[in-house]
């Protein structure tokens, strides 16, 4: 399995006369290998806590613990390694608990003995995914979809997983923003 290429992250600010500068350049500070589903890193390039986001020269907010949703009204974009299915479907039921609670959200894995794929998940999110290296595929409670570079997804609060069917690493970004269901949405998920 061959690693995915670096990528930088920039950030901007304001110096002291107003004037627009680049405050952070580099690697991403925070990056979250996954124990429990190896080869798995989801590195942390921003968060908001709020919507309309604060526009200031605040330190990296991505400084704290993962956590896989936003919180409430903020908004969150990370990237992604996605190893392929051949090291996903090792992970045992165990596994698949620990990887959620490592991203701080345990009661978001839905994966069953039976499901079709061991990492289903759901949250509160509307999620943004795009393809940026390799291949995967969507998958849903009763559809899949093949997904290559360049491929969005539009994430609706929907019980899903990724599968990588290939045997090279895939990546993707996301931006996840809080969301809500509708209240007959709410009802029918329970």
């Amino acid at each position: 399995m061959q690693a995915l290429p670096d990528f930088k992250r920039v950030v901007t600010g304001h110096d002291a006369a107003g004037q627009a500068v680049v405050a952070l350049c580099g690697p991403t500070a925070n990056n979250f290998p996954l124990k429990a589903v190896p080869g798995t890193v989801f590195y942390e390039v921003w968060n908001s806590p709020t919507s309309p986001a604060p526009l200031d020269n605040a330190d990296d907010p991505t400084s704290k613990p993962l956590q896989l949703s936003p919180g409430p009204q903020g908004s969150v974009i990370r990237v992604v390694d996605i190893p392929p299915d051949s090291v996903q479907n090792q992970v045992s039921a165990e596994d698949a608990a620990a990887a959620f609670a490592e991203i701080g959200e345990s009661h978001a894995g839905t994966g069953q003995a039976d499901s079709k794929h061991k990492l289903m998940h759901r949250t509160e999110t509307l999620d943004y995914g795009i393809v940026t290296e390799g291949e995967v595929w969507l998958v849903l409670d009763g559809e899949e979809v093949h997904l290559k570079r360049g491929d969005i997804v539009v994430q609706r609060g929907t019980n899903h997983a990724w599968s990588n069917r290939t045997e090279q690493m895939a990546r993707m970004v996301f931006i996840l923003l809080d969301g809500r269901y509708a209240d007959e949405l709410k009802e029918m998920l329970g």
